[in-house]
């Protein structure tokens, strides 16, 4: 009979559900160590977590997440709660030995995020953060591509994450925009876009960024006249130097009109370029330089079974997967990890060291200068 693993999980907003379909679907998809076993869900109220649970087909519901952490038959503590939460929950899990899958921004200060990935460390316990987008398949095409020496070396990259979903000045005040909470689109977008850049080009030696506050307060309640002041930013833009010697701009904004997932970059390289959108993330494209004359252009990759995991999924090419596959990907590297007590990626640490860049460029902005994120290393 196969091993089960109990779930925790504290929230059942949207990414709470796509990480129940993720349980849900492993291990029809994938060889798994383990079977996940929905335990207990934790949300803000007892009735909303009694009808979340049932909803999700979790075995119960509390509205207190600390009874959740210390059921014994929670064997993984999986957070999807508002930022806020974040450190304490992982903090109490840890505690008790347990794993911890974590949604991003790790935590709500670098203080926060820097505790969190000491302790995982040192306790040796396996963490996982969702930068899901690095799962695509294609990602690990693009990696191989880049590492395998054939475009080159890197020289400049461009990335952006713009939607839309804020550009209404009417959108009302939510936690995304308390600065307290780790609000603004930097945080909650731009870690994307910071996910990709270092995966695929290296660390972030220096950032100078521009943020900008464009709707400076917004409803507090929908369809109310009553203002709340907001001060964080709706939209950044940043120039950035990598280690090796790359340089690029990195750009956010949840005021782009029109704009609903353009996660997006464009790697320019010594000898060919990558483009990247994840409004069309089945595709990757690629320029190789020396192209026969009159015949040069940019050759279309479309997501197939020789992608990595994607043949997991279907066996055709051209047939795409969806965001909640890169879910499910994602959950089967923590499964992995905690089978074999070993670190997966992108953990507690990864999150740190882009929690690190996220301030950096707060800093920047409010000194308007260049700055450089191993200047930011919490004490």
């Amino acid at each position: 009979m196969a091993k089960t693993l109990g779930i925790g999980m504290v929230g059942s907003g949207f990414m709470g559900r796509c990480h129940t379909n993720a349980y849900s679907s492993v291990a029809g998809i994938f060889e798994i160590p383990f079977i996940p076993q929905l335990k207990v869900l934790a949300d803000a109220t007892p009735d909303l977590a009694d009808a979340a649970a049932r909803a999700l087909q979790f075995e119960r519901g509390t509205s207190d997440w600390i009874d959740l952490v210390r059921d014994e038959s929670v064997e993984l503590v999986d957070i999807t709660a508002p930022n806020h939460l974040h450190h304490p929950i992982a903090m109490a899990a840890m505690a008790e030995g347990k794993p911890v899958y974590c949604e991003k921004p790790l935590a709500c200060t670098l203080e926060e995020a820097r505790e969190m990935c000491d302790t995982a460390e040192k306790k040796g316990i396996p963490t996982l953060v969702g930068y899901n987008y690095l799962q695509n398949p294609l990602m690990k095409t693009a990696k191989s591509i880049l590492d395998s020496g054939e475009i080159g070396e890197p020289v400049a990259f461009r990335g952006v994450h713009a939607e839309d979903y804020m550009a209404d000045p009417k959108a009302p005040y939510s936690t995304r925009l308390d600065a307290s909470q780790g609000g603004g689109v930097f945080y909650d977008l731009g870690s994307h876009i910071i996910s990709l850049a270092r995966y695929l080009v290296g660390s972030i030696d220096q950032i100078f960024a521009m943020q900008t506050t464009v709707h400076s307060s917004r409803p507090k309640q929908p369809g109310s006249e009553s203002m709340e002041s907001v001060s964080v930013d709706d939209q950044t833009h940043s120039l950035v130097q990598f280690e090796n010697g790359c340089r690029g701009s990195l750009e956010a904004s949840w005021v782009a009109w029109g704009r609903k997932m353009h996660l997006s970059f464009e790697l320019n390289c010594s000898k060919g370029t990558l483009v990247f959108n994840q409004e069309r993330f089945n595709e990757l494209r690629l320029y190789e330089a020396n192209q026969r004359p009159g015949r040069d252009g940019f050759k279309t990759l479309e997501s197939g079974p020789a992608h990595g995991d994607y043949a997991r999924f279907c066996p055709a090419p051209g047939h795409q997967i969806g965001f909640n596959e890169l879910k499910v990907i994602e959950l089967v590297e923590l499964l992995k990890a905690i089978h074999g007590k070993t670190a997966c990626w992108p953990d507690f640490r990864e999150a740190y060291e882009i929690q690190k860049i996220l301030e950096a460029a707060r800093r920047s902005s409010a000194d308007s200068t260049w700055c450089s994120p191993a200047q930011m290393e919490a004490s």
